[in-house]
């Protein structure tokens, strides 16, 4: 069965041959694009669905950590107060993980991700690192699996506190038995390479670790000072260097020559008041930047891809065709991805119909619910935080 789906006032194809169509539509056949044009110059379908507004690529959200437990609201308040962000919360979020059950943990990722879906996501990473013990690991990753292919090992979050001061003996288990167990599971290895968390050498050990285990490589770098996050990241080949908050000219330069994709998460510079990356600086040295939430419940406690876009348009100097790009095709180059993110034909059919005439809506009314219709493989959305056809 064919679906058409016509009236689109603006189509975003990201495809360099199509571009931005006015007065669009496309023709949908077993969850994947079977035509893109003009709307004069539509085939006949089998059904028929009417847009009546602009229609972007489904966004990809490749930086979430949706598995854990309990409420982070009293540090958040704490920093609007002009308390300083500094990471250490994420510990109080592992005492309450490792309490929650685990339909807890899984009530809590379907919700989070209803939230995401209902917004226009329609691909999500999805991270471990609130167990740091190797059973609360496994069965994070377990977890997140049920929910998407995009999972990934962050056991090297931060140092649990029963091997407080004992950094280098918490590495060895990470890259040593908790990774034997998790590998199953896990299809990327992180590592938080930043003040108060892992540094250089600790990080390389759980990437190259992971790397031998036939994980791929992503990094979260620079989030809270400059430091060796960015360079490690594209040393290794890693996917992508998360945060990029605070990088030099020579950060900049290596993420240019490299495959490696500079990962912002506006959301976070939101909630703890820091610095926003400079999009502009990257994208004018010809980095490959993405968007994503970093929804955790401590510094970004949000599942909304149209935030970021507007965030990253008012505060990194991004254009809102820059944003949007970065929100979809970014974050499948993130995730190395090539069937989606894009709609040109042969991507697989995830898209959104948005109750607006155009994208720049996205950032140009911001908090507005302008996710009208969601798309999975063609199909619409019904049960919203299953797996329902979220990679």
């Amino acid at each position: 069965m064919s679906l058409l789906v016509g009236g689109i006032t603006e189509l975003v194809t990201n495809d360099e041959s199509l571009g931005v169509i006015a007065d669009a539509a496309l023709v949908i056949e077993d969850g994947r694009i079977a035509w893109v044009g003009p709307q004069s110059q539509a085939p006949a379908a089998d059904r028929l669905l009417a847009a009546g507004g602009a229609v972007v690529p489904g966004f990809v959200d490749s930086h979430a950590h949706l598995v854990f437990a309990g409420d982070r609201a009293a540090e958040f308040a704490a920093r609007m107060a002009g308390e300083p962000y500094t990471g250490g919360g994420i510990r109080t979020t592992v005492a309450a993980t490792r309490a929650a059950t685990d339909e807890d943990l899984r009530r809590n990722v379907s919700r989070l991700l209803a939230e995401a879906q209902r917004q226009g996501t329609t691909t999500i990473e999805i991270k471990s690192g609130y167990g740091l013990s190797t059973v609360d690991e496994q069965r994070s990753l377990k977890i997140a699996g049920a929910f998407t292919d995009e999972t990934t090992f962050l056991g090297a979050h931060v140092v649990p506190a029963e091997y407080a001061g004992r950094s280098d003996e918490y590495v060895d288990l990470v890259r040593g038995e908790m990774l034997d167990a998790v590998a199953p599971y896990a299809r990327w290895v992180d590592v938080f390479c930043d003040r108060g968390a892992f540094d250089a050498d600790q990080a390389r050990a759980v990437l190259t670790a992971g790397l031998s285990k036939g994980l791929l490589a992503r990094l979260h770098a620079n989030q809270l000072q400059a430091g060796p996050g960015v360079k490690l990241a594209v040393e290794l080949g890693a996917a992508s260097a998360d945060h990029c908050t605070h990088l030099d000219p020579s950060d900049v330069d290596a993420l240019a020559s490299s495959d490696t994709v500079a990962t912002l998460l506006p959301g976070a510079e939101f909630s703890t008041r820091s610095p926003f990356p400079d999009a502009r600086r990257l994208l004018d040295a010809g980095v490959t930047v993405a968007l994503a939430t970093d929804c955790n419940p401590g510094s970004s406690y949000t599942t909304s891809m149209p935030l970021c876009i507007a965030l990253a348009v008012r505060e990194m100097r991004m254009t809102p065709l820059e944003a949007l790009q970065a929100a979809t095709a970014g974050g499948a180059k993130a995730l190395r991805r090539t069937d989606i993110g894009h709609l040109g034909v042969g991507a697989r059919a995830d898209l959104v119909v948005l109750d607006a005439p155009s994208y720049v809506h996205l950032a140009y009314r911001p908090g507005v619910p302008l996710v009208q219709t969601v798309l999975l493989e063609g199909a619409a959305i019904t049960n919203v935080g299953t797996h329902n056809g979220v990679p």
